[in-house]
């Protein structure tokens, strides 16, 4: 039904706005209810939150439209219509009806596993799927927050092996007091874990492919062990990574600022004090927008969308201009 409609409505005119999606709520043992703290989410009662997936693509995970005359419409329905129009000639020629992020927010109320994502090399021959580069962006954190993100010093795959059979992975990792407004970007292949007491924005990749390699002796709700990907994380892990992962990201009034620029996606922060034009006339390219403070009104081409903290938005790549009217700080993702 859905599909049906959106190629009605098209048909009587080109209906395409700022969309707002309904959030896909995911249980975790390491969740809360931090989203409903800070972002006044809706959430259900003794159930530990851990993440929302603001704007998905993933199969059997499809984001639906909660605005306009578009409601009820699934993403994947409209990429299917609107195509370029939507995500943009470029990205469309590229990734087809899949749409190429994933946008979710994240309760770490305990520590992840310590885990790994593939590249797209091991994640097509394993998994027929991308691989999975992100980048996580705090929005708040604890006192003695941390994140994990790759090794300190170097490591060969033969002391990764005996640190894990001897129980004291932890050791080997890079421990990174995290603070609100920091960015960690996380390649492909990098060991990590996010820490106790941080609420991220997550950019990524549109995979859901995780190989856990170590949970910190935690058990699940029957008492037993969750499952491990050892084996399989072996090969994804790159032992070679220097990278230093840790952004400072120096805010700007009514000015953007560059978080991260990979091959996958362009993240940057957005600081409106007032009003903010945004001018997309050469990107080619859907934009999503994070707010992760206050609250701003979003102008395009005559339409009118009130954004608030925690909620996200998909502008789409047809938009030349955006106008931003109010006081907040607005994470931007983009594909270049």
């Amino acid at each position: 039904m859905g599909l049906l409609l959106s190629v009605k409505v098209k048909c009587e005119k080109n209906m395409l706005y700022p969309l707002k999606f309904k959030p896909l709520l995911k249980e975790r043992i390491w969740g809360g209810s931090t989203l409903k703290e800070k972002f006044g989410k809706s959430l259900p009662e003794e159930v530990k939150i851990g993440e929302s997936w603001t704007i998905s693509g993933i199969e059997d995970d499809i984001s639906v439209v909660t605005n306009g005359a578009l409601a009820g419409n699934n993403l994947q329905e409209l990429i299917e219509v609107y195509m370029g129009e939507l995500v943009g000639d470029k990205v469309y020629a590229e990734f087809g009806l899949e749409f190429p992020l994933l946008i979710k927010l994240i309760d770490a109320q305990d520590v992840l596993s310590i885990q790994v994502h593939p590249n797209a090399e091991i994640a097509q021959e394993r998994h027929n799927s991308y691989g999975k580069t992100e980048l996580c962006y705090v929005v708040d954190a604890q006192k003695d927050a941390a994140m994990y993100v790759g090794f300190e010093g170097e490591v060969t795959q033969e002391m990764y092996l005996n640190s894990l059979e001897q129980g004291n992975l932890s050791k080997l990792l890079k421990r990174v007091d995290a603070k609100a407004g920091e960015a960690y970007f996380i390649p492909a292949g990098t060991i990590h874990a996010i820490g106790k007491g941080l609420l991220i924005a997550e950019i990524q990749q549109a995979s859901d492919i995780t190989y856990r390699v170590d949970d910190w002796g935690r058990v699940d709700a029957d008492g037993e062990p969750r499952q491990l990907h050892t084996e399989l994380a072996v090969d994804a892990i790159d032992f070679k990574s220097s990278l230093d992962s840790k952004i400072t990201v120096n805010a700007k009034t009514n000015d953007t600022v560059e978080v991260a620029v990979c091959d996958y996606f362009t993240t940057n922060l957005v600081s409106v004090d007032g009003e903010v034009t945004k001018d997309y006339a050469e990107l080619d390219s859907f934009v999503v927008y994070i707010c992760i403070d206050g609250g701003v009104t979003v102008k395009v081409d005559g339409s009118v969308t009130i954004l608030e903290k925690g909620e996200c938005l998909l502008v789409p790549a047809q938009e030349n201009s955006v106008e931003l009217i109010g006081k907040a700080e607005v994470l931007e993702a983009y594909i270049k």
